[in-house]
């Protein structure tokens, strides 16, 4: 490999972001990259304090599967921006830089034995031994302002702004996971979920031909949703806003958690394996039709407290599965992923709302023609290729996304299982 850099197109080919809340982020130069990272470590730092108040300053949390402490998930944002930064050699050659560059020291000599997932065991995270949430907090002070003085003499191109741009976004993700993570864990973080509109009749949609995945020279974008390419989708009628809880009430209220025949076969042993008898979805109390047969309700724990969901917002907490059956009992499929991004790019004036919830689409995450893996994808956290035909991919935004990750082509993942997340789905006609 040369020694030196190759050239990257500048940031500024196609006009830069205006805030650090847009979308437009991913193009965004050093200015404002600078405020946007400084923002999310001051979102961070604000989460911690929210933990702080509902556990103490000790933020001990009791084990459990597909939990981490929110003190480590904090140490491991500050440690992301140091190893692919800080400590990295060869960050200036950005996509096109190493799965193992060269590397510096860390700030502290233990910092990958405490925060590098991908060294040592599983159940590390729980160890005493790792600090606290004092030492923790300045680790993340120190860590951003050696990001802050490097990104000062980084190349205003694509490749020399790759790595602050990723370490930004993994922050928000990050962000976001502390908030499922209080939800889980039904700890009062006082965080108020916007209202939502009025319900709206179904929206066709005609025939197109669609470009689907981001072209090269689009700034930032995750190893997923590269590889621009065309696709033909024929007529569709699309959901105007994910399942409300007054369309999941009638499936529950119908047995919809006992009929075998509307279930994927995986998806009923999913069903099976869950504890007591599962009939709704996460942190549902109750749920069912009113005693007098006019609408339902929906009891559900939000951040540690038992609430009336209403009826017209979106159904949350759900599974892939749980999803795949509700569509099958009503006779209609879960969009697919084209389906829901030509909807969002063309029918929001028709009532088309979406970023109430993250929401399942229809088939596998599979790698798009052209597919190219990233230095921090490849064989790291958030892999999409360990993923490929296993998780269902996800599309949207929820409450808990920071305003510069809400795009209509972000692509995310998880297995169909998981329900942790601010999860919903909106269907199709057959």
């Amino acid at each position: 490999m040369s020694s030196s850099p190759p050239p990257s197109t500048p940031f500024g080919a196609a006009s830069p972001p205006l805030s650090i809340d847009s979308p437009d982020m991913r193009r965004a130069g050093r200015d404002l990259l600078s405020l946007a990272l400084i923002d999310a470590r001051n979102h961070t730092l604000h989460l911690l304090s929210l933990f702080e108040q509902a556990l103490g300053e000790a933020m001990r949390v009791p084990p459990q599967p597909g939990v981490v402490p929110p003190v480590w998930l904090a140490g491991h944002i500050g440690w992301f921006a140091e190893w692919w930064i800080g400590r990295n050699t060869q960050r200036a050659f950005g996509i096109d830089c190493p799965v193992r560059p060269t590397r510096l020291a860390a700030i502290d000599p233990d910092a990958d034995d405490w925060w590098n997932p991908a060294q040592g065991a599983a159940d590390r995270c729980w160890s005493p031994d790792l600090p606290g949430l004092g030492q923790t907090k300045a680790y993340l002070l120190e860590t951003l302002e050696s990001t802050l003085e490097l990104l000062e003499n980084a190349a205003e191109t694509d490749a020399g702004l790759y790595f602050y741009r990723l370490a930004l976004f993994h922050e928000d993700l990050r962000g976001e996971q502390l908030v499922v993570l209080a939800q889980t864990l039904g700890l009062p973080l006082n965080i108020e979920q916007p209202p939502t509109a009025v319900t709206r009749e179904p929206l066709l949609l005609p025939a197109t031909r669609w470009e689907l995945g981001l072209p090269e020279h689009s700034g930032f974008l995750f190893a997923q949703e590269g590889a621009a390419h065309r696709v033909d989708v024929p007529e569709f009628e699309i959901d105007a806003q994910p399942v409300t809880w007054d369309q999941y009430i009638e499936f529950v209220d119908d047995g919809g958690y006992d009929r075998e025949e509307l279930w994927h076969g995986d998806g009923w042993r999913w069903l099976a394996a869950q504890t007591e008898g599962r009939r709704g979805p996460r942190h549902v109390e109750q749920i069912g039709v009113a005693r007098n047969g006019t609408g339902g309700s929906v009891l559900q724990q939000r951040f540690g407290v038992t609430v009336r969901a209403a009826g017209h917002h979106s159904a949350v907490h759900l599974s892939w599965w749980e999803a795949d059956a509700w569509a099958r009992w009503a006779g209609r499929r879960i969009a697919t992923e084209v389906e829901w991004e030509i909807a969002a790019h063309t029918a929001a004036r028709r009532g088309f709302r979406w970023a109430d919830v993250h929401e399942w689409t229809a088939g596998t995450l599979q790698p798009w023609p052209g597919f190219r893996a990233d230095p921090w994808s490849a064989g790291g956290e958030f892999d999409p290729v360990a993923a490929f035909g296993r998780a269902r991919v996800l599309r949207g935004a929820s409450f808990a996304t920071r305003a510069r990750l809400r795009s209509p082509r972000r692509r995310g993942f998880a297995l169909p299982d998981a329900d942790d997340g601010f999860f919903g789905f909106r269907t199709c006609a057959l």
